[in-house]
Order: structure tokens, then sequence, then C-alpha cells
């Protein structure tokens, strides 16, 4: 849990230099086809397991909810996308259910509105809306609702961290996250997100002194920009010191995209990290 040895100080960095170490796309070569992909084969994935898609849970657009069943009062993994909580949405990322499916683990993708349409404090009411749809519908889904944890990519690993406060969740896989918006408020993304320093403080998971005890595994990419680390290390340290359960785990030559592999592969990282989280509950 230590800080990355190439992480800089976000801090003494110019403005330009902090933009650029937090630019996913442009750190990875071929980013916009990986998400293609994505894309594509979600779209495939949905067209076979049709049954439950666009489950509404709140009067926005995208307050919508993918249940993709994996069997009979099984446990949940609710996934939440990421893309800076600006862009992409959950269709995209129904592929990544297969790799826990496979476990009999059900999972659900949920979706929310982006910002500038909604603020960092609405997404996050949103999330938590969302959790109490699920848990409500679980028992008619075929899914057990005291067994439900979260997993999030990216802003989504931002946002997983941000459901451990509700009580249904009961622990949480983060997966190359945003736990400490400070810098993202002094950077090129907040044109969109428009926070200010109080809001910024109360979404930030690392400024958060108390929290359930429930616990979390935090991953990221070896081969990711060091920002990024160091973000994944501080928050499994502010874990730690607090006496929150967690492990952390940089995963080899795995950069922002590729780590979803891991949970793509039913032998894959991230699918053995939410696999043992739910063997704890």
């Amino acid at each position: 849990m230590t800080t990355p040895f190439d992480a800089p100080d976000w801090r003494s960095m110019s403005k330009p230099d902090l933009d650029s170490g937090l630019n996913n796309s442009t750190a990875v070569a071929g980013s916009g086809d990986m998400v293609g992909g994505w894309e594509r084969r979600s779209a495939e994935f949905r067209a076979a397991q049709s049954d439950h898609l666009d489950l509404r849970y709140g009067a926005a657009g995208r307050n919508r909810i993918d249940f993709f069943k994996a069997g009979a009062n099984a446990p949940t993994v609710l996934f939440i996308h990421g893309g800076y909580w600006q862009m992409r949405a959950k269709e995209a990322f129904s592929l990544f259910a297969g790799g826990p499916m496979t476990h009999g683990i059900n999972v659900a993708l949920i979706g929310y509105t982006l910002a500038p349409e909604a603020t960092l404090d609405g997404i996050v009411a949103e999330i938590h809306a969302g959790i109490d749809f699920l848990a409500r519908r679980l028992p008619e889904l075929g899914g057990d609702p005291e067994r439900i944890v979260a997993s999030g990519w990216s802003a989504g690993g931002h946002l997983t961290a941000m459901a451990m406060s509700h009580r249904r969740i009961k622990g949480g896989v983060g997966i190359s996250g945003i736990y400490d918006l400070e810098p993202i408020r002094r950077s090129y993304l907040n044109v969109k997100l428009g926070l200010d320093e109080a809001m910024s403080h109360r979404n930030s998971p690392i400024r958060q002194t108390e929290s359930a005890i429930k616990p979390m595994a935090l991953t990221v990419g070896a081969a990711e920009l060091p920002l990024l680390r160091k973000q994944t290390a501080d928050f499994a340290g502010h874990r730690a010191r607090f006496g929150l359960p967690v492990s952390y785990e940089e995963i080899p030559g795995a950069n922002h995209f590729s780590i979803m592999d891991e949970m793509l592969a039913p032998t894959g990282r991230i699918t053995l990290m939410i696999r043992q989280l739910l063997e704890r509950i």
C-alpha cells in the first residue's frame, strides 16, 4: 500500500502536466478502438441476455439498470461504469458480466446522469437510489438482496467507494478508481464537473474519516499513469490507517483499459476478487 515511486505530487505540477497526467485516453494508444470493441461485444451480449434490460430506478433518462441473471437466489455484483463522470454508458460494459456470471454471480449494470447535466452530488445520490431499487427488486429477479457488492472502473471506482455507506452494499471492488477529487478539481476535467472545494471534499472517499466496516479490494494496473496508481495506493493506505478492511493489488502489465480483461475472464484477477469478496459476506 505504498505510494508508487514514480508518482509525482500533483500539487507541484503545472496545469498542463496535471491535465496530461490524468488523461487516460491519450496515455493508452488505441484506447478508442478498445472501447469500440467493448461496445460491439456488449451489444451482442445484451442481445443474448435481454430479459431484464433498462429497469427504471428514477425519472432521469439514464436512471436504468441492466440485470443479468446467473442463478436463482444468487449474489449480485453491481457494476458502475467509468468515463470521468461525463462520458460513456452502461451499455458499453455488458460483456464484463461474463466473468462473474461464469461463477453463478448475477451482474447488475447501473446508468447515471452525466456531468454537466448532473453534479457529482447528484450522481452519487442516483447510485444510492439505484441500489435501493435493486435491493427491492432482487427477490423477483431471482437474486439475494442480502448479498450485494459494488464494483466499478475509473470514475466507477470512485462511485463504488461512495456506495459503501449504503446499508445494502456489503463490500466493494474498486478498479483504477479516483478517491481524491482535489487533483480533478484543478484539472481540465472540472470544466464539466463544476466541483468547488466543498463538493470535492465531501465526495472524496480519501477525506472521509468514518466509514462502515466493510471489505474493499482495490486494484490498479502497474502500467497505468502514476497519478492513477497513486490514487489507489493512497486510498488503500487511508483505509488501513482507519482499520477498515482492504486489500491492494497492482496487476502487472495492465493499463487503464486492458485491466478490464481481468473481469472479462472467468479466471481473471478481478473476477477472483469479486468471488473472494462474496465469500466473506
